[in-house]
């Protein structure tokens, strides 16, 4: 893969990883700012809350001098402080109000908010968004000697335009300073993470090839003992990527194929000489042997967690589009795709290719072959595409020596596992 595509990823993906810890910590920042203002209105509501005495809510008990002087003592505290200040008894009887005449909209709007009286000795706030300004409702028990709630302080306090806009400015700056640091780290973090990137890659690429070159290798020794040569496997992995392309497969697909055409006689490794190498035709019994090399082969390559993308190939590669190929006699579409666009390019090049025994068949007859045979030994749509793509690699392969069509082999290989090795 090129430099500037592993740049490209690189970049994105960290821009993704900044913008997510951004929001994560910038969130988390919001939270912890918004929530200081609502803290320092609930202590302030305790500190005034403290100021009253458990005995002086016993409203039964008060004269009209001791009302009216707690009630002044209230609107100090509003014109101090609060919007709104409500005094209750322990049986939640309000005793007092008082209502900052400057804020009567505001206490008006407030009349619907139902609030539950705390009984667990703890304060308790809401916040609401009224006419365009913040305000906090704070209900506040207050104990007697005994820790016992003897009545309740309510107060809602009114978050000044001033102390918004400090503390939304606070909010910017701490955001600010820490999208920074994130982005910062991010930018540091680019270089290390490419170095890296590029370790893992050239290691990747020299395991990959290492297993290339092992299938390769493999699948050369099986067609020297075979009688043939190594350059038919490649030209007939050419044929079925040619195939495979015209028909849409793609990514593991396409590498699973071209695994399976180095290796899809495996098995015959363990097919006795006598038999794979006998020049007359083969009885029945021997024929049963040869065509165990199925079998052989998925056992050979099943202890490779890698080599299981030839599987299909391997295993179902004699299968028949009418059900009368082997092993299993399977039929149609039930055949794996890779295995029916392999059957095609086998015999394809096993037809027009030179061998010890025949001279390679002419492309007519070949290809005519092939279309009788559609529908019974072969898909027949992937048989008519075939037909198409066929010819001219076949002119080409013929003008072609084996080094030039180990180089197209190559050229294929790199494209299909290394260009795309970052996106798997």
């Amino acid at each position: 893969m090129r430099m500037d595509n592993i740049h490209r990823i690189v970049i994105r993906r960290l821009l993704l990883a900044w913008a997510l810890v951004s929001l994560l910590l910038g969130g988390g920042t919001w939270y912890v700012a918004t929530e200081r203002i609502d803290d320092a209105v609930v202590a302030l509501a305790q500190a005034e809350s403290a100021k009253f005495q458990a005995g002086e809510l016993e409203a039964a008990e008060m004269s009209a001098q001791q009302l009216d002087y707690l009630r002044q003592r209230a609107l100090g505290f509003v014109r101090d402080h609060f919007v709104v200040i409500e005094l209750y008894d322990r049986q939640q009887r309000k005793v007092v109000e008082a209502v900052n005449p400057a804020h009567e909209d505001i206490e008006a709007s407030l009349q619907g908010s139902i609030h539950v009286f705390p009984r667990d000795g703890r304060h308790h706030y809401e916040k609401y968004r009224v006419l365009g300004n913040t305000v906090v409702q704070v209900l506040v028990p207050i104990l007697d000697r005994e820790r016992r709630v003897s009545g309740f302080f309510e107060g809602v306090f009114l978050v000044s335009p001033e102390e918004e806009a400090r503390l939304r400015q606070d909010l910017y700056l701490i955001l600010g300073v820490v999208l920074a640091a994130v982005l910062i780290t991010t930018v540091v973090l680019y270089p290390v993470i490419l170095s890296l990137h590029r370790n893992v890659l050239r290691h990747s690429r020299d395991i990959l090839r290492g297993n290339l070159d092992m299938a390769s290798v493999l699948g050369a020794a099986i067609a020297q003992r075979d009688s043939d040569t190594n350059i038919h496997n490649y030209r007939v992995t050419l044929y079925a990527c040619a195939l495979g392309e015209a028909v849409g497969v793609k990514g593991d697909a396409m590498r699973a194929l071209i695994i399976g055409a180095f290796l899809h006689d495996v098995g015959k490794i363990g097919i006795s000489d006598t038999i794979l190498l006998k020049p007359a035709g083969l009885t029945a019994e021997e024929f049963a042997v040869m065509r165990t090399h199925v079998a052989l082969g998925v056992e050979i390559i099943a202890p490779s967690r890698w080599l299981q993308a030839a599987r299909e190939v391997v295993e179902f590669h004699h299968e028949k589009y009418d059900g009368s190929g082997y092993l299993q006699g399977l039929k149609g579409e039930a055949i794996p795709l890779n295995a029916r666009i392999f059957a095609l390019a086998d015999v394809f090049d096993a037809l027009t290719s030179r061998r010890p025994y025949k001279e390679p068949m002419p492309l007519e007859k070949a290809l005519a072959i092939i279309a009788k045979d559609a529908g019974s030994h072969f898909d027949p749509t992937l048989a008519a595409t075939f037909a198409t793509v066929a010819p001219p690699l076949l002119e080409r392969f013929n003008r072609l020596d084996e080094g030039a069509i180990v180089a197209l082999m190559t050229a294929r290989v790199e494209h299909y596992f290394f260009n795309g090795l970052l996106d798997r």
